[in-house]
């Protein structure tokens, strides 16, 4: 894929590994802004004009989580990756419940880095050349622009962050039957692992409480199967 006018945001207090990831960065075509924590970070971030985010998890004076969390008050669709020398459960679900949307563990290989980077870039920058516009949808008292990344319901408009869209967009589209839990899965996070199942339940339970407004809108657990999606056009 094209690395043209692509930012990267990479905080990393060790300074040997976050150098030589920058210089790795940006010798594949990526621009990349190092910060050495997590304060750091968001006063690079503050400054506008990322694309992506890169975040070590153990940082000194603001952690990554934390850090994650302060970007995505500001911005709901930048892609976050997450570094970490931690590999425990809880570690990973409080990451994507921070909004992240993928989380390598250390030690990892510059080219995994670098291929997880582009599936997210994949699934979150817009096509070149893309014009097809998606039209609205009605969910019962709601209209959910894909494009748009929009809720919204008597004037009031919820941003969506990506994975929340396409979440919403493929429930949408099978509206009233089952959506396939590992189909969703592989589609939206490319593998249906532990992690990625329990990060979708975690956007499942967003989605609904973001649609309880209208209560003839229903998001319901089939149990074994997936999800279905309950309201009228």
């Amino acid at each position: 894929m094209s690395t043209e006018k692509i930012n990267v945001l990479l905080t990393e207090d060790d300074p040997n590994l976050g150098m030589l990831l920058r210089e790795y960065l940006n010798a594949k075509g990526y621009e990349t802004t190092l910060a050495v924590n997590g304060k750091k970070g968001y006063e690079e971030f503050a400054k506008g004009g990322f694309d992506i985010a890169i975040l070590d998890v153990m940082m000194p004076v603001k952690d990554g989580f934390t850090l994650a969390q302060e970007i995505r008050q500001t911005d709901k669709h930048i892609p976050i990756i997450f570094l970490t020398a931690k590999s425990m459960k809880d570690d990973k679900l409080t990451g994507f419940t921070a909004g992240a949307d993928d989380y390598i563990t250390k030690p990892f290989s510059m080219d995994e880095l670098l291929m997880r980077m582009q599936a997210v870039l994949r699934r979150t920058l817009p096509e070149v050349g893309k014009t097809k516009k998606k039209e609205a949808v009605k969910l019962g008292e709601f209209m959910f622009d894909y494009d748009m990344q929009t809720l919204t319901i008597n004037e009031e408009s919820k941003r969506l962050t990506t994975k929340e869209a396409d979440l919403l967009n493929m429930l949408c589209q099978n509206r009233y039957d089952v959506l396939d839990r590992n189909y969703a899965l592989n589609k939206i996070w490319g593998d249906d692992n532990y992690f990625n199942s329990r990060s979708m339940d975690v956007y499942i339970a967003k989605l609904r409480k973001y649609l309880s407004l209208d209560p003839e809108v229903e998001l319901v657990n089939v149990h074994g199967k997936g999800f279905k999606l309950l309201g009228k056009e």
